[in-house]
């Protein structure tokens, strides 16, 4: 079947009175345009926005070529609870959010022009445990077909031998016949053959896809008119309790990052150039996996794996039948879940990243044996469609064990308690009186992030944990443990069958982790909670700078649980988890901001506040920490040249306290001999402040967005942590969609255009307009900076 760009002509409308449809493209996120208000019932969970019933409407009339054929629409997602109208009749309706479905269109069809109407409901809070998005926030496409067509996802590959290089590919048609098949490595035709149904075809000289050398071929696939092209990759994948996880027979540790499916400014929308380069920076940290948390991930991040070589564990949910907030999916999976695991696998057959389906998330059913016997049912379906990959569930063990006590972090009645409370502390918001008490997981991340995440980790250990997780870690392929690699060890000795991945874990733990991986096979990899910031669940990260924080709690959009924060700035954890994993042996500097007399707590998400900055004038003669990251015997500190001391890293952390003077500080590390290995060095900027405007790219094409940093630095780029403004963003040839600062607070909403600097650093967004030049504007009042891009096709 053909596909047609349906994204362009839309409005949306909020459901409630007086609101005017305004026009919109997609993706569109209606809930990022909100306003966030300390009386939202989805509380910090959402980030503090309303949520609501948005009614988005497109006209249109079939072309010529399109006309008389069959016809479907393809929503890659809508959050959530869609329905679907066309001139009046209701023709789809999807309750899940994060998942792609088609519509059939034919039946409802009428000559001339015809009405779509999508209703998003996101009124019915709470239903999340962070921020969702509203509306249409993936592309919508139309797809058309004559009789005799290939149906959409009719072609599907799969690896057989990487040597010799075998692939399987199927080709299903709407009727029996002859199709050819064409493989291409770029422009160069390789193979050519014909045949119906099912091929295995020997790829000649083939190049294999790995995380390193991320090889694409195209396959185009011929049916009378109908022409489909797919990539895949040549690669294989095993996993067994010898070996671990093996690409092309390769064992390769999983360095993982979560992340959720937001895009920071630009709300729940997804674009190509905006997944690419998140992977791209999430590459750069050292990870070369992510965990799309907590529901199936766009096409166009799964495309920009397979470009980059970034492997993916795809997660279908977030609950089963125990709610954890009052309206989310649980009320719906009974019905839907072998539907929404078809279009799971459906949409990831053919990419060679994916490495692995998770069936959940912390979902305390499995310490029930009903939630058992489910787990079993959603491995033995999911083998049924895709046998290639293995099965996981990342299961909270310490929190199972307190679920079958009777103490259960999730539960359909603690669900009911937090709206009830929510409610209670939306009247006590508009009256001024004191906030509410957390209720379940909130009131765990809260809990963490004062006293450290141990309490689950040393829980996890405990024996009755053990046992209230044996059997539903046996109904998957392999134990995905959430805060548990206390166990690990352990659990590979006990059970020497079983494949453990850490599901979820803390920045702090990565380095034990990765010294228990190199000698434990068992061990395939781990996920570090998070890669990358998102908006929402603003209770369980670390708190903020006192010179950031308000005392508006609707203020604190984000909880900062983050290796990269939301701008794709990489954090000194970044620094952290390279040298951890042995990527790089450091040294590298961070230095905690030594203006500021009280330090945030630490949550156990977090590993530091410490900044790559020593420019702090006006600062001389005081105190601060020091920390340096480094795989070495031993590493000493300079200051301005004179030594602040020598060390030996535990776990590749020193830490120095030591009085800050202009100048310089410096960093070397040494090796047993005593011979330098290593320095790093970090230098106070000049006294001249200069308000820069940094495009990330040189180029762009009409429609991309292009990030921008605006910075305050000194005139050799050297940034200046301590310059606080507010800069104002405008565009020619194109649109400011909005701008986001590093702080965990935020007044207002990131689609404005007008953001304060956060430790001398902002960022916006532009969509580029037609072909010609980009030019984007920032002042403060005092300064003021452009750039400009090259727009073209």
């Amino acid at each position: 079947m053909k596909k047609y760009d349906f994204n362009s002509g839309w409005t949306c409308r909020a459901l409630r009175p007086g609101s005017e449809p305004v026009a919109v493209s997609l993706p569109h996120d209606a809930m990022r345009t909100e306003e966030r208000v300390n009386t939202s019932l989805g509380e910090g969970n959402i980030g503090w926005f309303e949520g609501g019933d948005y009614e988005y409407r497109r006209l249109f009339s079939l072309s010529p070529e399109q006309k008389g054929k069959k016809l479907l629409l393809e929503f890659e997602s809508v959050y959530h609870n869609a329905e679907v109208y066309l001139n009046g009749q209701k023709i789809a309706s999807r309750p899940y959010g994060y998942t792609n479905f088609y519509v059939e269109l034919n039946g409802a069809l009428r000559d001339g022009e015809n009405e779509l109407q999508v209703i998003a409901h996101n009124a019915d809070q709470p239903n999340s445990r962070w921020y969702p998005g509203t509306g249409i926030f993936r592309p919508v496409w139309l797809w058309a077909g004559d009789e005799k067509h290939i149906p959409v996802n009719g072609v599907r590959i799969r690896t057989k031998s990487a040597v010799p290089a075998v692939i399987e590919l199927r080709a299903e048609t709407s009727v029996p016949g002859e199709v050819s098949v064409e493989i291409l490595d770029g422009d160069k035709t390789v193979l050519k053959t014909k045949g119906q149904g099912c091929f295995e075809l020997e790829i000649p000289d083939a190049k294999l896809w790995n995380v390193d050398t991320p090889h694409l071929y195209k396959a185009r696939v011929t049916f009378e008119n109908d022409v489909v092209e797919e990539h895949f990759g040549i690669r294989t994948l095993t996993w067994t309790a010898d070996k671990g996880v093996a690409v092309n027979g390769e064992r390769t540790v999983i360095r993982g990052a979560c992340i959720h499916h937001d895009n920071g400014l630009l709300g729940a929308c997804t674009y190509p150039e905006v997944e690419e380069r998140r992977i791209r920076i999430l590459k750069e940290a050292g990870y070369n996996a992510v965990r799309s948390a907590h529901n199936p991930c766009s096409k166009y991040l799964l495309e920009a794996c397979d470009r980059l070589g970034m492997l993916m564990m795809d997660e279908y949910v977030d609950c089963w039948y125990m709610h954890k907030t009052q309206f989310d999916y649980a009320s719906y999976v009974a019905e839907w879940w072998k539907q929404d695991m078809k279009d799971m696998v459906d949409k990831d057959y053919n990419h060679p990243c994916v490495i692995m389906y998770s069936t959940g998330n912390e979902v305390a059913e499995t310490a029930q044996e009903k939630g058992i016997e489910l787990q079993k049912a959603f491995t033995e379906y999911l083998h049924s469609l895709d046998d290639s990959r293995p099965v996981t569930c990342g299961i909270n063990i310490f929190f199972n064990f307190l679920s079958s006590m009777g103490m259960g972090v999730y539960s359909d009645e603690k669900a009911q308690q937090q709206i009830e409370a929510a409610k209670k502390a939306a009247q006590n918001a508009a009256a001024k009186k004191p906030k509410k008490k957390p209720v379940g997981s909130e009131f765990y991340n809260m809990l963490a992030a004062k006293i450290g995440c141990n309490f689950m980790k040393f829980g996890a250990w405990l024996p009755p944990c053990d046992w209230k997780t044996r059997d539903a870690f046996a109904a998957m392929d392999i134990a995905g443990y959430n805060y548990g690699n206390w166990r690990y060890r352990k659990d590979a000795r006990k059970y020497p069958k079983r494949l453990i991945l850490g599901s979820e874990t803390l920045i702090g733990d990565a380095y034990d982790f990765w010294e228990i991986a190199k000698d434990t096979p068992q061990l395939v990899g781990d996920f570090v909670w998070a890669g990358w910031d998102y908006i929402g669940e603003c209770g369980d990260g670390g708190p903020e700078f006192a010179d950031y924080k308000t005392d508006a709690p609707e203020d604190r959009i984000r909880g900062g649980t983050c290796r990269i924060d939301v701008t794709g700035k990489k954090t000194p954890e970044v620094d952290y988890t390279r040298v951890a994993f042995e990527l790089e042996q450091g040294p590298k500097l961070a230095v905690f901001p030594v203006y500021e007399k009280e330090k945030p707590a630490i949550s156990g998400w977090q590993l530091t506040r410490a900044m790559r900055s020593w420019s702090y004038p006006g600062c001389d003669g005081q105190e601060t920490d020091v920390e340096v990251y480094a795989r070495a015997a031993a590493v000493e500190l300079f200051v301005n040249g004179q030594s602040a001391g020598r060390k030996k890293p535990k776990k590749a952390i020193a830490v120095f306290h030591v009085t800050y003077h202009d100048g310089e500080i410096t960093a070397v590390s040494y090796d047993a001999s005593g011979k330098e290995t290593g320095r790093d060095t970090l230098r106070t900027a000049g006294t001249k402040t200069i308000l820069r405007l940094e495009p990330e790219s040189s180029a762009c094409k009409p429609g991309e967005m292009v990030y921008f940093r605006m910075r305050y630095t000194d005139e050799n780029g050297e940034v200046k942590p301590m310059e606080k403004h507010t800069v104002h963003v405008s565009a020619d040839n194109g649109t400011v969609m909005g701008t986001a600062n590093g702080s965990t607070y935020f007044h207002g909403n990131y689609a404005q255009t007008e953001v304060p600097t956060y430790f001398g650093e902002a960022q916006t967004v532009v969509q580029a307009g037609t072909a010609g030049v980009l030019r984007v504007t920032v002042t403060d009042g005092d300064q003021t900076a452009s750039a400009e891009l090259v727009c073209r096709e």
